[in-house]
């Protein structure tokens, strides 16, 4: 719902995301928000949101794979860790500076994605979720049994810092920016995707994969692709991941952060890219959230300490996901559309 007055003339106007003046007015002046952001953020809340974004690339992949091409994955940790160590190791072994480190470590992790993706061809749901699990059990267990010399073996591998044009990229305030930058680029592509020839491919998969054939889709072409892509914005994840906090050990990605990454797109809205930003920001203002009460009640309370905390956020994190499949299962990114549609018509709602 659009004010009255705009008239399309072009079906790439009708398409936009920004169509008004103010709309793009406002987002302008989000994102220069964000750019200042550190200026005016503690050295904490920075790196807070400096993982943030980095969580919100690979969910972003996760929201291609599983909400817009309808293919189970629970193995989207495994192919972040993917992304990091190859990152790691280009880095490290061959001196390669961040800006192809990254995008090889997203590369080697879509290409990984696709020994995993054929089973796709033929089988889907539960068996599917069981497949790409096993890439997550496999993970680990390849990195141990590698020669040392590529990714460190089961010791991990320590990250050089970033370097660009000659000069040292550190603090929360360069690698915020560094990772803002990949964001911006990353969810440009989520957005657009969804709308091209590729995106329209993917979600006739989902709504029916026995009709898609029917219409010209290649099923194992357009499947194995979505694999791919989610699993590329996973490596890519992991690479900043692995400059952020300096040191890769493949105990960082378990299944558990895969069952994370799902219930994030799963609370912020599986069919919108958006959905996969809203989860993020929800469960970590969560999890931040349990963390500063329980620290409070630590020094308060006798049987309240950093045992406790984590079992906490798991079930409050358990409790937010089942509450959401019940009262909102399309998330909350569908709360937001309903508020725009009501601030559109505000203060005439039978208008």
């Amino acid at each position: 719902m659009l004010p009255s007055g705009i008239i399309f003339k072009s079906y790439a106007a009708e398409e936009a995301f920004l169509v008004t003046r103010p709309q793009k007015l406002v987002f302008a002046l989000f994102i220069v928000a964000l750019f200042l952001f550190p200026m005016v953020g503690s050295t904490y809340l920075v790196g807070t949101v400096s993982v943030m974004m980095i969580t919100m690339i690979a969910v972003l992949g996760l929201q291609i794979t599983v909400g817009m091409a309808g293919q189970i994955n629970l193995g989207q940790s495994a192919f972040v860790g993917v992304g990091a160590y190859v990152t790691a190791a280009m880095a490290v072994n061959y001196e390669l500076p961040f800006w192809l480190a990254i995008p090889i470590g997203g590369l080697t992790a879509g290409l990984t994605s696709i020994l995993f993706g054929l089973p796709a061809a033929r089988i889907k749901g539960f068996y599917l979720a069981l497949t790409t699990v096993a890439a997550q059990v496999m993970f680990p267990l390849a990195i141990s049994r590698l020669p040392q010399s590529w990714f460190g073996g089961s010791n991990g591998m320590s990250m050089p810092s970033m370097e660009l044009f000659g000069y040292e990229i550190w603090g929360q305030t360069g690698l915020y920016l560094v990772n803002l930058c990949f964001l911006i680029v990353f969810t440009t592509l989520a957005f657009n995707l969804q709308r091209s020839r590729v995106g329209r491919a993917f979600i006739a998969i989902r709504e029916n994969d026995v009709v898609a054939p029917v219409m010209g889709i290649n099923l194992v072409k357009y499947k194995i692709l979505a694999f791919f892509i989610g699993a590329v914005f996973a490596g890519i994840s992991g690479g900043l991941y692995a400059y952020y906090v300096t040191y890769v050990t493949a105990e960082q990605f378990t299944l558990w952060l895969s069952v994370i990454y799902l219930g994030m797109l799963l609370i912020g809205g599986m069919t919108s890219p958006l959905g996969a930003i809203f989860g993020v920001i929800i469960i970590t203002f969560l999890q931040e959230t349990t963390h500063e009460i329980g620290g409070y009640l630590s020094g308060r309370i006798s049987f309240v300490d950093e045992s406790v905390l984590f079992p906490a956020t798991n079930i409050l994190l358990g409790a937010v996901i089942i509450a959401v499949l019940i009262f909102e299962p399309h998330g909350m990114v569908r709360r937001w559309r309903i508020a725009k549609a009501a601030y559109r018509i505000w203060p005439n709602p039978h208008g």
